[in-house]
């Protein structure tokens, strides 16, 4: 069955129709004309797979990777860096128009790298085999490199066959000095760690949650910065978009006084954001992580913080009018409604909205903007080649 792509959906597959039936298909490009194969057979939609492209689009390029028709990890190689970024700030402003947000985001700020910026993967180990599931299936594609990763993770993923690891999960991370860090969970017993420890600089490694090597955390360095990470904390995967968010938040916070810093994670925006002599409290409900935010602090000789572990909806008491700026980095599910409720009356002047998850951030945004107008709204190309993007929003209150 033949078709034309018509354009992309917001999760990066191509939309085509059948009998007036939208159909979803993965690694198409809009102006593709292709022979499709129907996967799935809903009421509203239809899901379909390439079988054959009859005419490619003038869009369509030659994907980089090889495994990129069957891996699940990324959207967007099969198009240019400048089209993929075009598409990410049309989608944007398309889910804007759709939730009646009248705003126009002009700029998307590019990363410095196109390949290998990520500086942390999750692998799948099965049948002694390492690699990413293809999307929506347990069917696991191996793989001996990902042109998205570190060097040095694609390196170290070449030499994992030592461990003899027949089934599990597998998370790597690294830093500014290509020091690594291995987070293994499985039942299998692991002999030797001798091979991977000689050929690498391994900061530690983790088995089941108990350290069998070095440490259980990465210090990583963004701008003039230096952050310890946990195995289990949360931190950006792209440093060269982070450095730029973190310039963001120190413009957008020059002249506050008072900052609460909901989600803080391991302390990276409330410090970036302390350096114009504010008052930052931070609060997160990762233990781990909290306790990195208190040590990154120390290590970065920033005295005007302090930070609270509990849930951010358990400490909305503590939301006042003595705080004038807000920075909520919330994770794909958004901000609790009481938080923002909370917000709104207090009246708190400024809030920082960074966001993963489009679809959250305008459910939030149409409840604050019945009191706040959006000043700034900037995209940043954090996961480059995939169709996520991050949303970097500066509210302030009407008067």
């Amino acid at each position: 069955m033949n078709i034309e792509i018509i354009k992309f959906d917001n999760l990066g597959r191509g939309i085509g129709y059948i009998d007036n039936k939208i159909i979803f298909i993965p690694k198409s490009v809009p102006g593709d004309i292709v022979n499709i194969e129907i996967i799935k057979n809903n009421s509203k939609y239809l899901e379909g797979k390439i079988t054959e492209i009859i005419k490619p689009s003038k869009k369509r390029i030659e994907a980089i990777c090889p495994l990129f028709n069957q891996c699940g990890g990324c959207d967007l190689l099969n198009i240019t860096l400048s089209d993929s970024l075009e598409y990410k700030l049309r989608k944007i402003n398309e889910i804007l128009r759709k939730n009646n947000i009248n705003y126009n985001v002009e700029e998307i700020i590019k990363s410095d790298k196109q390949y290998n910026y990520r500086n942390k993967v999750s692998l799948k180990v099965n049948n002694n085999k390492i690699g990413y599931y293809e999307s929506k299936t347990h069917k696991l594609i191996e793989i001996e490199k990902c042109f998205l990763l570190n060097d040095e993770i694609n390196r170290l993923i070449k030499n994992l066959d030592v461990l003899k690891i027949k089934n599990g999960n597998l998370i790597i991370r690294t830093n500014y000095h290509d020091e690594l860090l291995l987070i293994i969970e499985t039942n299998d017993k692991i002999e030797d760690f001798r091979e991977l420890i000689e050929k690498f600089k391994i900061s530690g490694i983790i088995v089941n949650k108990k350290v069998v090597y070095g440490s259980d955390y990465i210090i990583d360095k963004i701008n003039n910065y230096l952050f310890k990470i946990s195995y289990d904390s949360f931190f950006q995967i792209n440093p060269y978009i982070c450095s730029k968010l973190f310039d963001l938040i120190k413009e957008n916070t020059f002249n506050s006084k008072n900052i609460l810093d909901l989600y803080c994670g391991v302390g990276t925006l409330s410090i970036n954001a302390s350096e114009n002599n504010t008052k930052v409290m931070g609060v997160e409900i990762v233990k781990d992580a909290i306790d990195n935010a208190i040590f990154n602090a120390k290590l970065n000789n920033v005295n005007n913080m302090k930070f609270i572990c509990s849930d951010t909806k358990n400490i909305i008491d503590k939301i006042t009018k003595d705080f004038d700026t807000v920075i909520l980095d919330p994770p794909r599910s958004g901000v609790d409604i009481l938080v923002l409720n909370r917000i709104i009356k207090e009246g708190i002047t400024k809030i920082i909205y960074v966001s993963c998850d489009e679809n959250t951030l305008v459910r939030d945004l149409n409840i604050l903007l019945q009191d706040y107008n959006i000043k700034e709204f900037k995209l940043l190309d954090m996961f480059v080649n995939t169709e996520h993007v991050e949303s970097f929003v500066v509210l302030q209150k009407k008067k």
